[in-house]
């Protein structure tokens, strides 16, 4: 039957991968060598009429072979220059460190395959076959996301996702005041506190009202600069990204406008809190334009409470104060697929077990899922867009980020139109250039996601079954590390972790038994992390590899204390220290969910720890 996808009875993760030893090399092979052969044919078929433009003399030609030897020389370099730097993520056990792994083979080749045809998909005539395929993937991620009227695209990153999510924020918050000047009778009666805490669904259905005079609306937005003082403050977690301070002043809102709310010790949004500053603005009459959810935050994971969130947004709209909420999950967004069943239903929280038993979403006991993170991942249906970048947790080649929005009629807020490019109300399948910040982008990122989501469906089937993989390795690992010991001369190092991880990422530091001097043990991280890093570990032969950070006050304020308390240093201590260097572990690994494969790791991770620190203590 023509174009159809064939999926297994079950998926099996290890046939999806190139191996850390390179063991699928012959299946790469052959999938990748019969789509170059593929292309050619098309290339040869196309016009058979026309002759060859490089003909054999060409090809016989000295300057020929001396430039095809030329070009082979490069290529020697460049393989040198890669294997030398590179950082081995694809290892099994060895890399504990940023948010990299071993990619999906079949997106590497859909990627390259894809690349031949050089497509770029904010034009429709550049890339009909690619656009098309991005179509179909912005609609798989609205349905990860449970909006059924929903919309999305592939972005260069989440940082351009995230700019855009702040873009329809600014402009949906303007639209009132907007409307106001074009069409005062729509909203006549109302004052401007009111305009500026009406709902986007309230919004959508005004401008549904007088789409005749959309453009006159959108032209009186916050896109003409007007206005954009009082829009209000956009509140995001102390955890959040540094791309949103990049956002907040180049969309013109500016960096005085955007706030951090405090996390509690589990580096999740502290809710009391983000009530108590949208009160206390409310009260000096400043509006709210946004709340930022993270979901998977960087440097530890995390996953925010996007339920309570949503709840506060509810009892506060009974007050007359709505605000946006945009979910940055850039990072865990694709855990959605792991509370989707085969249909696409979001899974009940009583009914999951029984349906991760059937589709063998883990080896062993699940040890991660709780009710709230349950509760968090379900409420995204209810919040206005979302970030979420498959070259994370999507396991697709850099570089590939992607924006989600509830309501497709969202994106009539920020389009544009360029004539050349697209044409307003166009018949054609993909009219992405309209909706979105770039003006050219690879049509080769959209057919490799476009790829792994055929192989691999958007819930407990496919992606679901990829993340509880991921999952399971994370927490081997975070049970490997907490309370492990190592004796170093007269000196017990000590490993504690921050916190139980809420997704896949593990924090944890070394200290010394008995020490309640944070920088002493600051400065013994700093230097396991050099020794594990290309800092003085290099990278080739280093036996683990791992990543750092800081967590110091100007950013999270006094939420790391706990921790440090928890540790025997002194409130003092932490206020002149003013910062708690971490390590932190993105557990990615696709194989590390096996628990021979991980057992097997685990004693050479652990003595490669212990010989950088025993350098560490020699020096």
């Amino acid at each position: 039957m023509t174009n159809q996808i064939i999926n297994p009875e079950e998926t099996n993760l290890k046939a999806l991968f190139l191996g850390d030893k390179g063991e699928n090399v012959d299946v790469f092979k052959d999938i990748l060598n019969r789509m170059i052969d593929e292309h050619v044919g098309w290339r040869q078929n196309y016009m058979p009429q026309d002759l060859p433009v490089i003909t054999p003399q060409d090809r016989r030609s000295e300057s020929y072979q001396a430039t095809v030897d030329n070009m082979n020389q490069v290529f020697n370099v460049l393989s040198s220059k890669l294997r030398t730097d590179s950082l081995p993520w694809h290892s099994a056990g060895r890399f504990w460190g940023h948010m990299n792994a071993e990619t999906l083979m079949p997106a590497i080749i859909a990627y390259t395959s894809a690349m031949l045809w050089n497509g770029n998909n904010v034009a429709y005539e550049s890339s009909p076959a690619t656009s098309k395929m991005e179509e179909e993937v912005g609609l798989e991620l609205a349905t990860l996301m449970s909006y059924p009227n929903g919309w999305g695209h592939l972005a260069a990153d989440g940082s351009i996702a995230n700019l855009e999510g702040l873009w329809y924020a600014r402009n949906f918050k303007s639209l009132p005041l907007a409307i106001r000047d074009v069409v005062p009778e729509a909203v006549a009666g109302k004052s401007e506190w009111e305009l500026l805490n009406m709902s986007t669904v309230t919004i959508l259905e005004l401008l549904d009202q007088f789409q005749d005079r959309m453009d006159e609306i959108k032209d009186h937005s916050a896109r003409s600069g007007k206005q954009l003082e009082k829009l209000g403050k956009w509140i995001v977690p102390q955890t959040k990204h540094y791309s949103w301070l990049k956002a907040a002043d180049i969309i013109g809102i500016g960096l005085d406008q955007v706030i951090a709310c405090d996390v509690n010790h589990d580096y999740r949004m502290d809710i009391n809190h983000l009530e108590q500053t949208i009160r206390d603005l409310a009260s000096q009459g400043i509006p709210t334009l946004g709340v930022v959810a993270v979901v998977g935050s960087t440097e530890e994971g995390q996953i925010d409470r996007v339920d309570q969130i949503v709840a506060l947004r509810e009892k506060l709209l009974k007050e007359g104060i709505y605000f946006y909420i945009h979910v940055d999950a850039a990072y865990g967004g694709y855990a959605r697929s792991i509370f989707l069943d085969e249909h696409d239903e979001f899974i009940e929280f009583d009914k999951i077990a029984d349906v991760y038993d059937k589709h063998h979403i883990f080896q062993g006991a699940n040890n991660w899922l709780t009710p709230e993170i349950h509760a968090s991942f379900k409420a995204i249906s209810e919040c206005e867009s979302v970030t979420i970048d498959p070259h994370k947790m999507g396991y697709i080649p850099y570089s590939a980020g992607g924006v989600v929005i509830k309501d497709v009629r969202m994106r009539d807020v920020i389009s544009y139109f360029a004539t050349y490019v697209f044409k307003k109300g166009a018949d054609i399948p993909a009219l992405l250039g309209a909706y979105i910040l770039e003006g050219s982008k690879a049509g080769a990122t959209a057919a490799a996601v476009w790829t792994a989501h055929k192989i691999l469906p958007l819930n407990v089937t496919g992606f679901g079954k990829l993340m509880g993989a991921s999952i399971e390795g994370a927490f081997h690992f975070y049970h490997f590390i907490e309370g492990r010991e190592f004796q170093i001369g007269d000196k017990t190092i000590e490993i504690h972790a921050l916190t139980r991880p809420d997704f896949n990422m593990v924090d944890y530091v070394f200290n010394e038994k008995g020490n309640t001097d944070l920088a002493k043990m600051n400065a013994l991280n700093e230097e396991f992390y050099q020794y594990a890093s290309y800092g003085k570990g290099g990278t080739y032969h280093n036996e683990f590899i791992t990543s750092h950070t800081d967590f110091a006050i100007p950013d999270y304020g006094h939420s790391p204390y706990p921790f440090v308390k928890s540790l025997g240093f002194s409130r003092e201590d932490w206020e002149q220290e003013g910062k708690v260097t971490i390590l932190r572990a993105s557990a990615m690994s696709p194989y590390a969910y096996d628990e021979q494969t991980f057992a097997c790791y685990a004693a050479k991770m652990a003595q490669a720890m212990e010989e950088k620190l025993t350098a560490i203590y020699a020096e």
